[in-house]
């Protein structure tokens, strides 16, 4: 008996030394973009960092300072916002990550009509034991031309997460 529970301890050891950093925050940027998506603040919230920067067109400081600067996307019948991480790069001391990839903004224009903006947004994840992957900070630029099948692709795609 001994032996065979030596043998699932060592497996459950060599599995989380094997466990990828990078699909572990390719996979919480996506939900990230999931709780953007069904418009859930909360969930919304809780990927940040409690001292996060959001840069823009201004700097929104702070969980609460974003939300409210977001609010728009969290509102029945505002914009919808959905983006995939392209490129993923943890430090090897496993305690930063960039994310970095496409998103998309759909919304109706002053007549009414649907549009689609596109852009790329970088985020930086810090690891902490207790909190593990939050966004510290994240940036964003609009397209300048539009999305090539690939990236229409990669936002289209089923998640694997």
């Amino acid at each position: 008996m001994f032996r065979p529970l030596t043998a699932l301890f060592l497996l459950g050891c060599a599995a989380a030394a094997a466990a990828d950093p990078a699909d572990d925050v390719r996979c919480r940027e996506i939900a990230f973009s999931m709780a953007a998506e069904t418009r859930d603040s909360e969930a919304f919230v809780a990927f940040l960092h409690d001292d996060a920067r959001f840069v823009g067109r201004t700097v929104r400081r702070g969980p609460e300072e974003i939300r409210t600067a977001w609010q728009a996307f969290f509102t029945d019948g505002g914009p919808m916002i959905k983006w995939r991480p392209r490129f993923v790069e943890v430090l090897e001391d496993g305690r930063l990550a960039l994310t970095r990839g496409p998103y998309r903004v759909v919304s109706r224009n002053p007549d009414g009509e649907v549009t689609e903006n596109w852009g790329t947004f970088n985020s930086v994840w810090e690891y902490s034991p207790e909190g593990g992957w939050r966004v510290v900070f994240d940036a964003g630029s609009p397209a300048a031309e539009p999305p090539d099948e690939a990236t229409r692709a990669l936002l289209d795609a089923e998640d694997d997460c």
